[in-house]
């Protein structure tokens, strides 16, 4: 399993527009092949940052989701609407029985 954890602080006056664009960017991208799951969390402690926590079946369902022109375009607009360059971190998982 690949986890992606992803982060964005949003320039003041735009989080209404960014919570736009990523509601409809996870809604999208969840009905995508080899997504498991797909979020966007408000950030507790600091109210201008989202986090993104996906998880996808392998590597080439998320370079495929990477593809996707609709991907490329919310990532350009998070880019123009963000304070610093978004985070996006990928990592290779396995679940762990307790």
């Amino acid at each position: 399993m690949i986890l992606v954890v992803g982060s964005v602080v949003v320039k003041e006056g735009t989080m209404a527009e960014v919570l736009t664009l990523s509601r409809e960017h996870v809604a999208r991208s969840r009905g995508e092949p080899g997504c498991i799951s797909h979020a966007v969390h408000l950030d507790a402690e600091k109210p201008n940052r989202l986090v993104f926590v996906e998880e996808w079946q392998d590597r080439a369902s998320l370079q495929e989701h990477f593809r996707v022109p609709a991907s490329r375009a919310f990532g350009q607009a998070l880019t123009r609407l963000a304070t610093e360059p978004p985070q996006l971190t990928v990592y290779e998982a396995s679940k762990v029985s307790l």
